[in-house]
């Protein structure tokens, strides 16, 4: 546990359900008894030790996951609570051309229960002629045989057996279709000719004793192509269930936890280049037959042999695919997920944060801080250049 501020612990209140709290190290807290995520200035609270000295609101700072055994680039980017933990990263599987990197990744509050995680998508294939040649379970190039199915199927057929089989008492509480989903995570299946589905499902679960309640967000596309075979023509599948992420916390609480979770998924950015990198290894795969690299260091020997045209081809490709849906959501999605943007005038650009708090600062290391109170300065008593943001105008 964070050390208390000064000699003797300081007794605050929480604003939202009067809970009896005490301020650490850090001036970001989240209240275990409602979920609330609150904020404080230390300096204030070593001189007024009022109970009234915490504001709703939260501290947000960068996180990067890079891919150091690989192509050595960034993967990703977002915004986490201040003092959280984190775990994972990517994971090449060279066996697999169809999806040669995933990502697993866990970020977590070490004092609570409340978590993210990112899970590793799922490659599947099915060919309906194959029968026993390419019976359900086995391997094609590296992709599991299974029939598609859709998203409320994939979750209780693969998603929760694969990664919830440690805990006990599993129930699923809802399960909600989401239309939308597949173009917010820009899935290339509908632009193909293929489809998309997503959905999430809500589960309750004991894990270390402690009651806890998730939501599983997830998409199942499926591209079709026609091949020959000796019955003649075929529909093969190479299907996915991917975008996979979740957030939890106690249960009672998750929904009391909804706009810190929003902002932290909101802030989500893959980095491009990466990923064309990845697309590039993967059509460089396909191209040699699969021929097995065996040793996970010629990934980047692998990338650097490939054309540089096929590269940059996958970088316009990400752009292109990014403008079309950025013209069609941005608007829409801000309005459902309950998010405004603000121009940061450090970065000089435009990032979306939670709705609701009505006042919004920035530093130069990309943090941010979100509060209700119009009087409330993070300057005062820090060594961090600070500095307001104003909402994006319209």
């Amino acid at each position: 546990m964070d050390a208390p501020l000064g000699q003797n612990p300081v007794a605050m209140k929480c604003p939202q359900c009067g809970a009896d709290l005490t301020p650490g190290a850090q001036e970001y807290v989240i209240c275990q008894y409602c979920g609330s995520s609150l904020v404080y200035n230390r300096e204030q609270v070593k001189q007024a030790g009022a109970e009234t000295i915490l504001k709703r609101g939260m501290r947000l700072k960068p996180f990067v996951c890079s891919d150091p055994q690989g192509t050595g680039m960034d993967v990703f980017r977002m915004l986490l609570p201040e003092g959280w933990a984190t775990q994972g990263g990517c994971r090449w599987l060279m066996d697999n051309p169809g999806m040669p990197a995933t990502i697993s990744f866990q970020a977590w509050n070490p004092k609570g229960l409340e978590g993210f995680e990112i899970f590793p998508n799922i490659n599947l294939f099915w060919n309906p002629s194959a029968g026993l040649f390419q019976p359900a379970g086995s391997r094609h190039f590296g992709a599991e045989v299974r029939k598609p199915v859709g998203i409320k199927d994939a979750f209780r057929s693969f998603v929760l057996p694969r990664y919830r089989s440690q805990v006990s008492n599993l129930q699923v509480i809802t399960e909600q279709p989401l239309p939308e989903l597949p173009r917010l995570a820009k899935s290339e299946a509908p632009l193909v000719g293929g489809s998309a589905e997503g959905g999430k499902v809500r589960i309750r679960y004991t894990w270390q004793n402690r009651q806890i309640e998730e939501e599983i967000y997830g998409v199942v596309e499926v591209f079709r192509a026609p091949i020959a075979s000796m019955f003649g023509s075929v529909e093969i599948s190479i299907w996915y269930i991917d975008y996979l992420f979740s957030f939890r916390a106690d249960a009672g609480r998750l929904d009391a936890t909804a706009d810190l979770f929003s902002v932290m998924i909101t802030s989500f950015q893959t980095n491009p280049q990466w990923y064309a990198a990845f697309k590039t290894i993967a059509q460089s795969l396909a191209q040699q037959q699969i021929q097995r690299i065996r040793n996970i260091g010629e990934i980047g020997r692998t990338l650097a042999q490939s054309s540089s045209q096929m590269r940059e081809q996958n970088l316009r490709d990400w752009y292109s695919r990014q403008d079309t849906y950025d013209r069609l959501a941005t608007d829409w999605s801000r309005a459902i997920r309950d998010v405004d943007g603000f121009f940061d005038p450090h970065r000089q650009e435009v990032v979306e944060l939670p709705s609701g708090y009505g006042h919004a600062w920035a530093n130069n290391l990309g943090e941010y801080i979100l509060t209700e109170d119009p009087n409330f300065n993070p300057n005062e008593g820090s060594n961090l250049h600070w500095e307001p943001m104003q909402p994006e105008a319209h």
